[in-house]
């Protein structure tokens, strides 16, 4: 990452969150005093919980939030993956048996997301305990009007460069028995004061690591493949930033956990993601993954799908195609002339480009190589497309598609997908 990447991206996400949030490497100690401007009494929300680098962190938080006269009582487990909703529901019951100024939710995306649904909960129990009501857009802001309930503050305090969920309206919360996830896409859930420090990002698997980068890879290609007018020129330079140092910088940091230049990266870059998808909205992959989570992890899903619906969109974005495709073709992923390719042709070779990336850092490139997935998943990806509270979805596509043409034009994506056949994806209007 070079000086003026780094400047340039600091300056993206100072625009984006001012001095609500506290980020870099090694800025963990700074915990206490960011708690302290919303409250005195916190219940914690930590991940770690069982595993072996849980207790110090634990106490780490302790003692950053004592240091600033913030009292904390036991902490609270956080959520697996995907956050179940049996884990809202358990962490909204202990925060409800507690008398607390803020939240401090301390954990990767899953803990995040759960705790923001678990205080709206909190707040909204008594005459909507349901879970189902604040999935969709502004639902929870419409139910805190409708009772004229507040939500309590909330610090979200990252463990990983992947999601952004530190930093967005968006909360995923998963139904166990039907392995659907649903989503919560709300400003009254974005984090009032957030933090990241890059460097406990070093503890992640290189499995995770890679996940975690291309799922910032996805926030900021769909935001850009998705976007017009205006909205287009705010997400240009933020998202062509973030896919760049994500796909620069993921390697290395597979390679050697510990260096921090490329951890650094990866934060800036997921980071950029989350502020992408505050300017826009993620569409096609992200909506699949919803899908699959029962096989793969969100970040995982998407990045495996992006590639199939560059195909599909790639006769509607040309220019936004050599944009990104550009970036690829610097970082050594194809030596294609994209200048010379149009529309499907030249989706072809960005869609290539994303797979070399994939085969580099051993990625899988189809739905076929993961274990448990089967053609009952694509039935259900294609039932969720239809489902209304997910419209958002369909809507931000940069090719439209309304409910009905979800078979016949999505199918063909998700059958690509399976086999890694590109042939078989229908363009619309071709």
């Amino acid at each position: 990452m070079t000086p003026y990447q780094r400047e340039q991206a600091q300056t993206h996400i100072a625009r984006f969150k001012g001095r609500a949030y506290v980020y870099g490497v090694h800025c963990f100690e700074k915990l206490g005093e960011h708690a302290r401007t919303l409250g005195s009494r916190a219940v914690v929300v930590a991940s770690g919980f069982g595993k072996p680098w849980g207790p110090p962190l634990h106490e780490r938080v302790r003692e950053a939030l004592a240091s600033a006269g913030v009292a904390t009582d036991d902490f609270v487990p956080g959520a697996r993956p995907n956050a179940p909703r049996e884990d809202v529901l358990r962490i909204a019951t202990a925060l409800a048996g507690q008398t607390p100024d803020l939240v401090v939710a301390v954990g990767g995306g899953s803990t995040i997301d759960a705790a923001k649904a678990a205080v709206a909960r909190m707040a909204l129990a008594p005459g909507h305990p349901g879970l189902d009501e604040y999935f969709g857009t502004g639902q929870v802001t419409r139910l805190l009007a409708d009772t004229g309930k507040q939500m309590l503050p909330m610090l979200a305090v990252q463990l990983a460069a992947g999601s952004a969920a530190h930093l967005t309206r968006y909360a995923n919360i998963t139904d166990a028995g039907t392995a659907q996830k649903m989503l919560i896409v709300d400003d009254a859930v974005v984090p009032p004061r957030c933090l990241f420090d890059y460097a406990q990002t070093t503890t992640m698997s290189p499995e995770f690591t890679m996940d975690g980068a291309l799922d910032g890879v996805s926030h900021c290609l769909e935001v850009f493949y998705g976007a017009s007018g205006d909205v287009l020129e705010r997400v240009r330079p933020v998202a062509l930033l973030g896919i760049e140092l994500l796909v620069r910088h993921v390697k290395p940091a597979c390679a050697e956990p510990d260096d921090l230049a490329a951890r650094e990266a990866l934060g800036l870059g997921t980071d950029l993601g989350g502020y992408a998808i505050m300017l826009g909205g993620t569409n096609g992959a992200h909506l699949t993954s919803f899908s699959l989570v029962d096989v793969l992890s969100h970040g995982r899903a998407c990045a495996l799908m992006n590639p199939y619906y560059t195909v599909f969109f790639a006769p509607a974005i040309e220019d936004r195609l050599r944009e990104v495709g550009e970036i690829y073709r610097a970082a050594g992923y194809t030596r294609i002339n994209l200048s010379a390719l149009h529309g499907r042709d030249l989706g072809l070779a960005v869609a290539e480009a994303m797979l070399n990336l994939s085969r580099d850092i051993g990625f899988p490139l189809t739905l076929g190589e993961v274990a448990g997935f089967t053609p009952a998943h694509i039935e259900r990806a294609l039932a969720a497309a239809r489902d209304p509270r997910l419209a958002m979805k369909l809507q931000n596509m940069p090719v439209h598609l309304a409910s009905e043409q979800v078979n016949d034009y999505m199918g063909p994506v998700l059958e690509a997908a399976r086999t890694g056949d590109f042939a078989v994806i229908r363009n619309l209007n071709t």
